[in-house]
């Protein structure tokens, strides 16, 4: 199996772009998220995208494919909202392992499929692993500071599961992605290391945090930096940022973590801030543009796209950085 310890010593790893965004192109109703399977489920499940890694395998996968033909070294598992705790919405928490386990599978498939093709360039598959719809950190009432909607354990016992299943079904690495509560991510660290304790196996990890908005923080309180010294304690592929900011936007927070830390750096930014429309109007081009800057300034190991970016972002994304040597890995700078 090809080592993405290798490989990105030797180029600048590009990641896929969004998921969802490119799922929505497919106008899929409810009765198509239901399938003949989940005709007679209870709750509306329009909106489930993990779901479609079993109702509708073939877009999931045709998904992937425009990823990886773009030139995406990487792409994420259809996961994102995989846990327990995210799918007692749609009252699919028995449901939870088989979703993981087959969009892991899904998505090996086609991986395998591009490295056969091109054996010099290997792909791999990261186990997106979202943040939950709870905070462990904060409270969600007001009126009651000391309240908290889930535990540490509780969150621990959900992302066990959905990590096991994402390794059984061919994940190469596992992706914290998303992270607005440090807690959530330390959780689901830990649930990592058990993992790996029990199987007795390595895996690479990457944690990607959001910072939410001009105040250059998570929405737990974290700077950037902050951020990083509180997960440095776990032996980590890479450390980054996604999703909240467009590219030039985030470029000052992977200033502040690149030059602090010897885990490589991974950047997977919106295509710019949303519209009044909540949709994302930067071009391919234009992202492309504001990322070369991260590449001049030596910033980044991982770079790829999240909300509103298109295999023709991931593309021109791909073409830049293909043109530079990946940030080196140095020794912390304390």
């Amino acid at each position: 199996m090809s080592n993405i310890y290798k490989e990105i010593q030797k180029r600048i790893l590009v990641l896929d772009g969004a998921m969802g965004t490119m799922l929505q192109e497919y106008k899929f109703t409810e009765e198509d998220f239901r399938g003949e399977r989940f005709k007679n489920h209870p709750s509306p499940l329009k909106g489930n995208n993990d779901l479609l890694s079993i109702t509708q395998p073939e877009a999931v996968k045709e998904v992937h494919r425009k990823y990886f033909a773009a030139g995406a070294d990487i792409v994420e598992t259809n996961t994102f909202s995989g846990t327990t705790i995210a799918m007692a919405d749609y009252q699919m928490e028995d449901l939870v392992y088989e979703l993981n386990y087959e969009s892991a599978k899904i998505a090996k498939e086609v991986a395998d499929e591009f490295t056969q093709k091109e054996p010099q360039k290997p792909r791999f598959v990261a186990g997106s692993i979202g943040p939950t719809n709870r905070t462990a950190s904060m409270s969600p009432d007001v009126n009651d500071p000391g309240y908290r909607a889930v535990t540490f354990d509780e969150l621990r016992i959900a992302y066990k599961l959905q990590i096991e299943a994402l390794l059984d079904g061919g994940a190469d690495v596992l992706l914290i992605e998303t992270v607005f509560d440090t807690l959530n991510a330390k959780a689901a660290l830990f649930a990592v290391e058990e993992v790996k304790t029990e199987r007795n196996i390595e895996v690479p990890v990457m944690v990607s945090g959001t910072i939410t908005d001009a105040s250059g923080r998570t929405l737990s309180g974290q700077t950037a930096e902050a951020f990083l010294i509180s997960i440095s304690h776990i032996p980590l592929l890479s450390v980054g940022f996604n999703c909240a900011l467009g590219a030039n936007l985030l470029q000052p927070h992977l200033e502040a973590i690149a030059y602090k830390t010897d885990f490589s750096i991974s950047a997977h930014p919106n295509a710019g801030l949303p519209n009044a429309f909540g949709e994302y109007d930067e071009t391919p081009e234009e992202m492309a543009s504001q990322i070369e800057e991260y590449l001049k300034k030596d910033l980044i190991n991982i770079i790829g796209g999240c909300c509103g970016t298109t295999p023709k972002h991931i593309k021109a994304i791909a073409e830049v950085a293909s043109k530079y040597k990946p940030r080196l890995i140095r020794e912390k700078v304390s």
